[in-house]
């Protein structure tokens, strides 16, 4: 049976790393963000963070927090028929729960956690949509607040303390994928 990986944490915690050495490994990758921006497209929006924030909010205000997965859910469920997938994403508490309701003990969920110090001096200097240390707070609490991210990061089956080296943190990840491919 394919595995099916589920990346969370908070912004800047380094999910898009996880996910890209993940593809590097075979993994298909589904990005949940994906779909914020096709739905602007459709809806022939400009792709700001405002307008972000707004479809995002639209969404699940139609279908419900866990709007994501919904949508998302013919596509992964094609996807894990061939390949491994990892989700690059998945933020709520019901977002996992539909998820995990429908693939059980196929999908396992990775916690990527750093000292939000660190995080907010990440993102800072990030290349690609940088965050202010203000900005980076005032998200946080959104996230924690309105769509419960601190659920699945919380109940995660699996930890990656990413506040050392990206050798370190591929390593841990390594070895968390020995871990699920032994659970087969």
């Amino acid at each position: 049976m394919n595995k099916i990986i589920a990346i969370v944490g908070m912004c800047g915690s380094g999910k898009s790393v996880a996910c890209d050495l993940l593809e590097k490994r075979g993994y298909k990758k589904v990005y949940f963000g994906g779909v914020t921006l096709a739905k602007l497209k459709e809806a022939n929006l400009e792709d700001t963070p405002e307008n972000e924030k707004y479809m995002r909010e639209k969404l699940r205000s139609e279908l419900g927090i866990g709007a994501y997965a919904i949508i998302l859910l013919p596509q992964i469920e094609e996807l894990a028929k061939s390949n491994n997938v990892v989700l690059d994403g998945l933020y709520s508490w019901d977002e996992l729960k539909i998820l995990k309701e429908k693939f059980n003990t196929q999908l396992n969920t990775i916690a990527i956690i750093v000292d939000r110090k660190i995080r907010y001096e990440r993102l800072e200097k990030r290349p690609i949509r940088p965050f202010s240390k203000e900005k980076a707070e005032k998200r946080d609490i959104s996230e924690i607040e309105n769509i419960a991210k601190a659920g699945p990061i919380a109940y995660a089956d699996y930890y990656i303390d990413n506040n050392y080296t990206i050798e370190d943190f591929e390593k841990r990840l390594d070895e968390i994928l020995k871990e699920i491919n032994r659970e087969e």
